[in-house]
């Protein structure tokens, strides 16, 4: 039990031998501007971000960095793998990205998101690609954080392959939909936490992808989520950085509930007051 007078925080989350002071991870893009971007990041208070390296280019029309709106001696700059096919693909975009932060030298270079998606339509993972891509870019250095389905055994797998971070997606990417399968999560996350399924309590699990709401963060860390990664539901809000903001404080809301150790699940009723003791008018007395 906590003593009223310990100062309640969120506790680092340590992946691949770096830790992070925020739990929350968000993306770099599609905001109106950098300066958006800028400030939203801010409200949100990450410290790490994902750069998808082939897609962003670095640059915008006006010929600015990316990198001149993004503090890289505080943020972990966290490459992605976003738009590969295929997992040859997946491995030289991810080489490509440990070139580009082994410049400026961020804590990032030896990271990867390795996403390898299966089509266009549905941004799904492909399960054979993303395994194929993770156990060569393990055997080549790199500390890699799996994008992947909610598929328990898939995760098992990836774990098992060197992944130093699974990162099952809540529902497909961008769609706003939150956790479509809480129980596939749940069972994921048994297998790789808990030691009496082989698992281990301090894996990191950081579910990625579909978040659209406060609330959806905050259900997936009421499941036992080490972390949530999102990018279009800050990107997308009317008011960006208000939603970080909130983004924020639903993980925290999130993290601390689910450490708490919740109420029991009832069919009926249950008086907050005793019936037993209680007093009682009788008419004529």
């Amino acid at each position: 039990m906590t003593d009223a007078s310990t100062q309640i925080t969120t506790s680092p989350l340590t992946i691949g031998g770096q830790t992070l002071s925020s739990r929350l991870v968000v993306g770099t893009g599609k905001y109106a501007d950098y300066e958006t971007m800028q400030a939203a990041i801010e409200a949100s208070g990450a410290d790490c971000v994902t750069v998808a390296v082939r897609r962003e280019r670095l640059m915008d029309s006006e010929g600015r960095s990316l990198l001149e709106f993004i503090d890289t001696d505080r943020i972990t700059i966290l490459p992605n793998t976003a738009g590969c096919f295929t997992a040859e693909d997946a491995v030289r975009v991810s080489r490509l990205g440990r070139e580009l932060l082994e410049q400026i030298d961020n804590p990032g270079k030896n990271w990867v998101k390795l996403e390898v998606l299966g089509d266009k339509r549905t941004l799904l993972p492909d399960p054979v690609g993303t395994l194929e891509a993770c156990r060569e870019l393990v055997a080549d250095g790199f500390q890699v954080l799996c994008y992947a389905s909610d598929d328990p055994r898939l995760a098992v797998a990836l774990r098992d392959a060197g992944a130093a971070s699974v990162m099952p997606a809540g529902s497909p990417i961008g769609s706003g939909r939150g956790i479509n399968n809480p129980h596939a999560i749940s069972l994921l996350l048994e297998l790789l936490k808990d030691p009496a399924a082989g698992g281990a309590p301090d894996y990191p699990v950081i579910v990625d992808a579909g978040v659209g709401t406060p609330s959806d963060v905050t259900l997936a860390m009421e499941l036992g989520a080490d972390g949530v990664l999102l990018n279009t539901g800050i990107a997308h809000a009317e008011d960006p950085v208000r939603m970080g903001h909130a983004m924020k404080l639903a993980l925290e809301a999130g993290y601390h509930g689910y450490r708490s150790g919740r109420i029991g699940v009832r069919r009926y009723a249950s008086a907050s007051s005793p019936f037993d003791g209680v007093i009682s008018y009788i008419p004529g007395e």
